[in-house]
């Protein structure tokens, strides 16, 4: 096991999934991925759910509240990226065209955040680490290993997180949906996909991939603990076999088994 000190600026650093059943999220990836709930009461704000391998910490997940679901947020998986200073970071992005929809706070001595939109749509949040650095594992097994952006406008969203990240984007004209790698400090760490036009209402996203030592078993799994899957496990060339899944309260999220995987 790989234990991570510290994320560069511009990696994905954290995970986080808000839903409307917290105790059916926690018994669901707990029975798939064999993740450890750890609560942390907050006060008035309800409990904050470490997720957790061998007692490291892999992501969260809490319960929307009742504003959040006035407001329409659904049931997701929310990508946080590591940058060196979260206020410098959301002044970038509204001077790129995106919207700051939170403004960089303070989560107590854990860190400073702020939520943003990238200008297709898109949401994400950035970290400033102070006490945590976030995900203490990532690219095991049943950890976080890859995050896919699918974008109404692709060319839009490279430029984008290009100028803001330094990511250094590689494209592959030749794949399904005109598919972009994105690279970090000289290894990659995910991708960019055009949202296609037979896909209908699909609005701009980000999505998680978790890693996992069979891609049929866990498909099979996440239908039996009453998830549905939106893509059947399917091998992507030199690569390794994927799926994506539906969980019960309606996040999305996909499993990969990687090629040389141990």
């Amino acid at each position: 096991m790989s234990v991570v000190e510290k994320h560069a600026p511009g990696s994905f650093c954290w995970v986080e999934l808000g839903t409307t059943d917290a105790k059916a999220a926690k018994a669901f990836y707990s029975a798939l991925f064999g993740w450890q709930p750890n609560d942390i009461p907050m006060g008035p704000a309800g409990v904050y759910t470490m997720l957790q391998v061998n007692g490291k910490d892999i992501g969260a997940l809490y319960e929307l509240d009742k504003n959040m679901l006035e407001m329409g947020v659904p049931t997701h998986w929310m990508q946080y990226i590591a940058v060196a200073n979260a206020d410098d970071s959301a002044a970038r992005v509204k001077y790129l065209g995106g919207q700051v929809m939170k403004e960089p706070f303070d989560v107590f001595d854990a860190g400073r955040m702020a939520v943003v939109e990238d200008p297709t749509g898109a949401m994400f949040a950035i970290w400033q680490a102070n006490r945590s650095i976030g995900a203490q594992i990532t690219g095991e097994l049943n950890t976080h290993c890859w995050s896919d952006l699918s974008s109404k406008d692709r060319a839009r969203a490279q430029e984008f997180y290009t100028d803001l990240f330094s990511w250094e984007p590689r494209n592959q004209e030749d794949a399904p949906h005109q598919y972009t790698e994105i690279w970090n400090h000289g290894r990659p760490i995910g991708g960019m996909l055009q949202v296609d036009k037979d896909w209908g209402s699909v609005p701009s996203h980000w999505m998680p991939y978790f890693s996992v030592a069979d891609c049929d078993a866990i498909a099979d799994k996440a239908k039996e603990l009453g998830a549905s899957l939106m893509v059947p496990p399917t091998d992507i060339a030199n690569v390794g076999r994927f799926s994506i899944i539906h969980d019960p309260q309606g996040a999305v999220f996909a499993v990969i088994r990687l090629i040389g995987a141990q």
